[in-house]
């Protein structure tokens, strides 16, 4: 009886071993590490970008689609905290790279430099339906070093200025149904003062605490926007010029005559002009969605008034914005195979046909025909928005070492603002601390 038991025993265990064996996953794995956030709960089994909403929602729902149109590849998503360079540096060292990585535009130097990425090719790009040509000057310019390209552009965002026109109604600041802006300083003195004087609030709302990133695009945009060079070598910044005093004055000005909101932080001021504490609200292309969002509510202080325009040309020299972006790179792995890189390769093809469906985060698309078509220009704002294809322009790719920078700038620039420190102090600081960042490469 116990012979017949263990033969039993033995024989159940071979089957359920050569199952086993038969359903072993052969699918070519494809490791895609991103940002955007978590959002699994809402949108985890959603694969129709057209039914998600927002950066993280549109990008699950995208990575859901592909896992369903390419079965033969297993998508293996690692979500990492914003924005994951730490851990991406950590990967790198323990040659434990993934496939694919979203990353900033004002990064890629920092990787690229060190032999870290993989470039794409012409065959590449062709094969993938993203030809240089087809990209926009800054989207171009986000990837391109030494003439050769290092990622797939997903989008480009700049800084815009958010718009209640209900208080620019009530403010006087509307024209043929249009928000009425400012064309030089002394128009925004001009009329940040009358928006207060008429609605008793401030013109602006801000995130100014704990938040350098704001402050440090509001200063590229305004010396960018006078022809000042913030970097005349790739490893030199020089701050101590006298475009830099004027773009730290006028935001000084703003400050001290209190047209804009005072220490609030990212939430506190995404919540305030939600709620009508102000007129503009300086934020990014990725606000576009949710602000909408907001306008289409009922009784509601953005309902049926909510515009965005590009960011405003108050100095005369250029019209232009500073610009970054988002990207697709692939680490470089030597241990890749053939049909892992060619799984990464699907992809990035799959991610450029989809371009319009990550446009509606609010994102600036990366192909010109995609700005042209029809369905986009649809988009609500998006005719607004188009102008940014040409006036957007990041920093010059030789600059490393940009996001630490971004802190520095931010820090100095919001001690001038808060007059913690006089301004050519701060300009003189920021240029010292930035440049003993850039001289240790």
């Amino acid at each position: 009886m116990k012979l017949a038991t263990w033969l039993a025993a033995a024989i159940m265990s071979a089957a359920l071993l050569g199952c086993g064996r038969g359903m072993e996953d052969t699918r070519t794995e494809l490791v895609v590490q991103r940002f955007f956030g978590a959002c699994e709960a809402q949108y985890g089994a959603v694969d129709d970008p057209a039914e998600a909403e927002g950066e993280c929602g549109i990008m699950t729902a995208l990575i859901n689609r592909f896992e369903r149109e390419n079965p033969d590849i297993r998508v293996v998503e690692n979500i990492v905290f914003w924005p994951g360079y730490d851990q991406l540096t950590a990967q790198l060292a323990s040659n434990d790279a993934p496939d694919l990585v979203t990353m900033h535009g004002s990064v890629i130097s920092d990787y690229q430099a060190r032999g870290l990425l993989e470039p794409l090719l012409a065959t590449d790009l062709a094969a993938i339906g993203a030809p240089p040509e087809r990209l926009t000057e800054a989207a171009r310019a986000a990837v391109t070093i030494d003439r050769r390209i290092w990622g797939l552009p997903i989008d480009t965002w700049a800084p815009l200025w958010h718009i209640n026109m209900n208080l620019f109604r009530e403010a006087g600041l509307v024209r043929d149904g249009q928000p009425v802006l400012p064309r030089s300083r002394e128009e925004l003195i001009a009329q940040a003062e009358q928006f207060k004087a008429r609605t008793g609030k401030p013109y602006f709302v801000q995130s100014t605490a704990n938040e350098y990133a704001a402050f440090t695009r509001n200063f590229y945009t305004s010396v960018m926007q006078q022809d000042g060079v913030l970097y005349p070598e790739p490893r030199r910044a020089d701050f101590t010029t006298d475009e830099a005093r004027r773009a730290l004055a006028l935001f000084r000005e703003i400050h001290d005559r209190r047209l804009t909101t005072i220490n609030q932080d990212y939430s506190a001021a995404v919540a305030g002009f939600i709620n009508g504490q102000g007129g503009v609200f300086p934020v990014g292309t990725w606000m576009v969605g949710d602000f909408h969002g907001e306008s289409q509510s009922r009784g509601r202080p953005l309902s049926g008034g909510y515009a965005v325009m590009p960011f405003p040309q108050l100095f005369p020299n250029r019209n232009v914005t500073f610009a970054d972006g988002h990207v697709w790179v692939m680490p470089a792995d030597s241990e890749r195979s053939p049909e892992e890189r060619q799984a990464a390769m699907r992809f990035l093809a799959f991610f450029a046909r989809h371009q319009f469906d990550w446009a509606r985060t609010g994102h600036l698309p990366v192909f010109r025909d995609v700005i042209d078509s029809r369905e986009w220009r649809a988009l609500p704002h998006r005719d607004a928005l188009a102008p940014l294809a040409e006036t957007a322009v990041p920093l010059p790719k030789g600059v490393r070492r940009q996001f630490p920078i971004e802190t520095i700038v931010g820090q100095e620039s919001a001690a001038a603002i808060s007059g913690a420190k006089p301004i050519d102090q701060a300009l003189a600081d920021m240029e010292r601390r930035v440049n003993e960042i850039l001289s240790q490469l």
